[in-house]
């Protein structure tokens, strides 16, 4: 058998082991029902053998003082999932181009992709750079380009005479996700901004501007504007679309079971149940409805579930901000956002 099959049945059962592997009913196992458990095989690389990772994120140089957090992968109830593989990954894509869309969290799932990526092939040569708004980590090896643009609404912001203003039923910005083979979407933690933290004064949709409106419907309309653009503007055979599914915070203990109201601050252990106490966040509903107008284009890549049992997993006071901040939004890496990419794997295999 030559090098070429040799490859082809490796990814084949990849597949088969990670995304066809059936529970007692013949269906295919989902991959996003588990639990986190213990494995010392992991993280996937160090922060030291990432040489360009962001401040924000690497909260062992940041002082972080303990280390399990890093220890955990996630376990699928009915199936097996193998450790993320970044050579197959660049072999399978060679000569294609990624693109994240969205907010920092989108920027922390493609800072995750690049340090696994690296450490898998640490001689090759890499490219690094940013031109105009697009961040692009490539390898020339394999033609594999990884980009990231930052759009933390995905509709419209713009400036006219009386201030900024968001616009919930424009989409300009889409001309630059055009022609890519893999597009991953995300939007959500800005919408709750208020006050002065909030990049916009004035909300428009069908031509009518007002102050503010009820965020939850403000975020479902933009959802909507986008999959318009996605009916219009994506062909599947071509690319392949997903939507990171709502990343939650950890600001009250409450929802966790812990009744203290404490932050994650502190939290060195997950919940190692397969149920958050408090349940899915009312967004991730608003999206997974808005998916549905384009299920046959878009896959939610659904790391909510998993991601709320992972209090222990944000920078807390060992982010940008240090001491002075308390970040239970973002994710330490390594960390959570490297499962996201293996679920990302996974799930474009499956596809």
């Amino acid at each position: 058998m030559g090098p070429l099959a040799l490859f082809a049945a490796s990814i084949f059962l990849f597949v088969i082991e990670l995304c066809q592997h059936v529970d007692g009913t013949g269906s295919k196992c989902d991959i996003y029902k588990g639990k986190w458990v213990y494995d010392a095989s992991y993280p996937l690389y160090n922060s030291s053998n990432c040489p360009f990772i962001h401040q924000e994120f690497s909260c062992q140089n940041n002082g972080r003082p303990d280390h399990l957090y890093q220890n955990f992968r996630w376990q699928p109830t009915s199936c097996n999932s193998p450790r993320f593989n970044g050579k197959d990954f660049l072999r399978k894509f060679r000569g294609k181009r990624i693109m994240f869309v969205g907010d920092s969290l989108s920027l922390n799932q493609w800072q995750s992709l690049t340090c696994i990526l690296h450490r898998a092939v640490p001689g090759e040569a890499y490219i690094s750079q940013r031109v105009e708004a697009i961040s692009t980590f490539s390898f020339p090896a394999y033609g594999v380009s990884i980009m990231f643009i930052r759009n933390a609404f995905l509709v419209d912001i713009i400036n006219d005479k009386d201030g900024r203003v968001l616009k919930l039923d424009s989409i300009e910005g889409g001309r630059n996700w055009k022609g890519y083979d893999v597009l991953i979407f995300n939007t959500w933690y800005w919408w709750l901004l208020t006050g002065t933290k909030q990049p916009w004064d004035y909300i428009q949709y069908n031509n009518i501007t007002r102050k503010d409106m009820n965020r939850m419907v403000a975020y479902r309309k933009a959802l909507g504007t986008w999959a318009g653009w996605v009916k219009h503007n994506v062909h599947p055979a071509k690319t392949k679309v997903f939507f990171q599914g709502v990343s939650p915070n950890h600001t009250d203990s409450r929802e966790w079971g812990d009744p203290t109201t404490k932050t994650c601050r502190g939290e060195t252990w997950p919940t190692l149940s397969t149920a958050y106490p408090s349940g899915p966040p009312a967004a991730q509903d608003v999206l997974k409805r808005a998916l549905r107008s384009v299920a046959k284009a878009v896959h939610l890549l659904d790391i909510t579930g998993l991601s709320q049992l992972r209090k222990d997993g944000h920078p807390s006071a060992f982010g940008y901000g240090g001491h002075r901040g308390n970040d239970c939004t973002h994710w330490c890496l390594p960390g959570v956002p490297d499962i996201w990419n293996q679920l990302l794997f996974a799930s474009l295999m499956q596809n």
